[in-house]
């Protein structure tokens, strides 16, 4: 049977998990009464609540006397470390963009890394059914950036379509037929190669990893040269050529629609999954024993945002989760970072029991620790610290900047120039992209826009759309404001009372509410103020034997201020954490004892001050 791999890439919520959803139904994948959720290909209960994707997936179909295998990747730059091992599998790209939209910061990143590998994509305009559409300018827009990318001659002769995967359609003309996706299916078939296969015995490049209950460890790969089945020897070699182990293959499974199937045989070409290996991990290459030197793997762009990962050592621990202690934190870290190429894990150098974990960006690592805390795990995690470097020839410390493109309505424009400014962010363009609304490029250090999200979200009354990219690294931009307020503390330890919220709430909005347990060290809420403030908020009202109508007020509290994981992560200062338990999320200090918290703050005063 003919082979064609493909990945489909694109920026987050153009469509691609829909697209290949229609393009399974459309390929009779599917039998007529199976029940299929919506974007499928979305498995893990974290992907279908946020609806992203953030692992990469295979599936495979059928077209006339063709199998396709396509995989699915993430649109987040953030999870951009799948996308690069993912590109080095497959043999052809179908590039999806957004018919309003056009080209945003990702599909830049996904694009550069495809035509760096030589691909040529196919590029397909997607929702084409919006009222706000505009596909001659996206065309050109995505033109100019295939020549900014320095795609050749052959990449510039990019074939397109246009469609609606929500709809079920794409054609040649924007105006249709909307009939089906055979025009897809067939420029697929016919623009793409058959995967190129080399002589010699089994060799395969592993790009993903995940353990299985049942068969332990499962890489997945394309096959490079010769057959692989069940039982067969083979010996896994790092980068460097090293052997890491020697073992037998104890299954072979190839996608098939939305599952995976037993086969005898892998041959060469096709992308499958094996079990039975304990020790090999991504970019690693399985081969059969007489194969000496291993598959040339890309080098994945390195992590630019680190956080600090401790164990949970508040009076509360223990009590929500079952995973606290420091070894079982350790082995879960270092399992997700043999499994995700593009975070690293490290002992911390200043604290026993801490671990550095360093990624992406704060969604990554978010999703890490919502992933744990949903394992069991109970934990405290620091605010998220950009990755400097140091240039080598002239000793300048240097840190990552990204390119931020915000989306925002033209009378919020001044805003978020203003606000990205004081964060050191540079104006780079300024242009209208339709219905009312400016589309503004900036320059910012990634130090900068730790914890920004929110507050251009509060700024623009929820309308502005924010996306950012990795662009490089500069010299140190110096001195950069943090959160202007301080935090409201609790200086006591039990449960928080009704009458004590309602005469503290003058002192600034409250994250808890009546009946929470709080600890000393606990921050409760946000100050008005720019200083701390230490407060007791279980101190019940004194009860006397006068009743008088007067007397009573009817307590009415204002509701507190819900602090996600995502926000508390942005929110907290240096001398703060957030506590993190399968039921609760705290912030609170980092020193809890008050007395221990004033000298260290003395001590620091002093430094600067020297």
């Amino acid at each position: 049977m003919n082979l064609r791999n493909i990945a489909i890439i694109a920026h987050v919520d153009h469509g691609k998990t829909t697209l290949i959803d229609r393009l399974l139904s459309q390929s009779g994948s599917f039998r007529d009464n199976q029940k299929v959720a919506e974007r499928a290909m979305d498995s893990n209960d974290l992907e279908r609540e946020r609806g992203i994707t953030i692992l990469a997936k295979v599936t495979s179909l059928n077209w006339k006397d063709t199998r396709i295998n396509i995989v699915d990747t993430p649109g987040h730059a953030d999870f951009g470390g799948e996308v690069e091992r993912i590109l080095n599998m497959v043999d052809g790209a179908v590039l999806l963009v957004d018919a309003a939209e056009g080209p945003m910061p990702q599909t830049k990143f996904v694009l550069q890394k495809a035509l760096k590998i030589g691909l040529r994509p196919i590029v397909c305009i997607n929702k084409i059914d919006r009222p706000d559409e505009r596909h001659n300018e996206v065309v050109n827009e995505v033109f100019d950036l295939f020549a900014n990318l320095d795609a050749n001659d052959a990449q510039l002769d990019f074939p397109i379509v246009y469609g609606s995967a929500k709809q079920g359609w794409m054609a040649d003309t924007p105006t249709g037929p909307s009939d089906n996706m055979a025009p897809l299916f067939d420029l697929i078939v016919r623009h793409f190669a058959a995967p190129s296969v080399e002589d010699g015995p089994f060799r395969m490049l592993v790009t993903t990893i995940e353990a299985n209950p049942f068969l332990g460890r499962v890489l997945t790969g394309r096959i490079r040269s010769g057959t692989v089945k069940a039982n067969q020897a083979v010996k896994a070699l790092a980068r460097d050529g090293r052997t890491i182990e020697q073992g037998r293959i104890s299954k072979v499974l190839a996608f098939r629609g939305l599952e995976r199937q037993p086969v005898e045989e892998g041959q060469a070409g096709d992308i499958v999954a094996i079990s039975g290996l304990t020790t090999a991990t991504v970019a690693d290459t399985i081969c059969d024993p007489a194969v000496a030197n291993a598959i040339p793997a890309q080098p994945i762009d390195p992590p630019t945002l680190t956080m600090t990962f401790r164990i949970n050592d508040g009076p509360l621990a223990g009590k929500e989760g079952d995973k606290v202690q420091s070894r079982v934190i350790r082995e879960r870290l270092l399992r997700e970072a043999e499994g995700n190429v593009a975070l690293r894990v490290t002992p911390s150098e200043t604290e026993t029991d801490a671990f550095e974990v360093a990624g992406r960006g704060e969604l990554q690592l978010g999703i890490l620790i919502e992933t744990m805390r949903r394992e069991g795990f109970e934990l405290t995690v620091g605010r998220p610290r950009v990755v400097f470097r140091t240039d080598e020839a002239t000793g300048q410390r240097l840190e990552p900047v990204e390119e931020v493109i915000i989306d925002v309505d033209e009378a919020y424009t001044g805003a978020v120039v203003q606000k990205i400014s004081e964060r050191k962010g540079e104006l780079r363009d300024m242009r209208p992209s339709g219905a009312g609304r400016q589309r503004l490029v900036f320059l910012a250090p990634t130090r900068g826009l730790i914890g920004y999200q929110s507050e251009l979200l509060s700024d623009t009354r929820g309308t502005a759309i924010f996306n950012r990219i990795f662009h490089g690294y500069a010299p140190h931009f110096g001195e950069i404001a943090g959160r202007h307020t301080g935090a409201l503390i609790s200086n006591s330890d039990g449960e928080a009372v009704a009458y004590a919220i309602f005469n503290l709430q003058d002192r600034g909005p409250m994250f808890i509410e009546h009946g929470t347990k709080v600890y000393p060290g606990m921050i409760v809420g946000e100050h008005t103020r720019g200083n701390d403030l230490e407060l007791n908020v279980i101190k019940g009202k004194k009860l006397s034997n006068v009743r008088a109508s007067g007397k009573d007020e009817a307590l009415i509290l204002t509701p507190p201020i819900r602090m996600s994981l995502e926000k508390a992560l942005a929110y907290v200062g240096e001398d703060e954490l957030v506590e993190v338990t399968p039921k609760s999320i705290r912030l609170r200090k980092a020193i809890l004892d008050p007395h221990e918290r004033k000298r260290v703050s003395r001590a620091k005063e002093a430094e600067s001050a020297a």
